[in-house]
């Protein structure tokens, strides 16, 4: 049976440059994303955050798996007391003063099922909000 990934893809008014620096500066991620105390756009480096619902909390335990500045950041994203692995890649392309930004999420069926935090929808809910409305919204305001 085939697993197809989450995908969404937002058009943003910012210059890759822009959207990298959002996407891999710890200082930035804070005002858009998630608290994460260190970060690193490298390969094999490891990171971790906190970060859930009003309800439950989960430690989110990743490794950034590749790397290529203003165009590709990957990294493996998994739960601490939960099995599952899957991967979170953005995809940054030039689109004259624009960037296109494909965000995938590949694996989610390996969470377990019978969580409601852990469905399809839940991801697709949470990515949308985050890739279509708080990175938008932090990109695309002047410094």
């Amino acid at each position: 049976m085939a697993f197809e990934p989450f995908v969404i893809e937002r058009v943003l008014h910012a210059s890759p440059a822009r959207v990298w620096q959002a996407l891999t500066d710890t200082g930035q991620m804070q005002k858009w994303y998630f608290d994460i105390p260190k970060f690193k756009a490298e390969p094999g480096f490891e990171f971790e955050f906190t970060a859930g619902s009003d309800e439950r909390q989960y430690r989110h335990l990743c490794k950034v798996t590749e790397a290529e500045p203003n165009r590709k950041l990957s990294y493996s994203w998994r739960y601490a007391d939960y099995p599952g692995d899957s991967e979170v890649t953005f995809e940054l392309t030039p689109e004259g003063d624009k960037t296109r930004v494909r965000l995938t999420h590949k694996g989610l069926h390996t969470f377990p099922k019978d969580h409601a935090d852990f469905k399809p929808e839940s991801f697709q809910a949470g990515w949308t909000h985050i890739l279509g409305k708080s990175l938008a919204e932090f990109v695309e305001q002047p410094y």
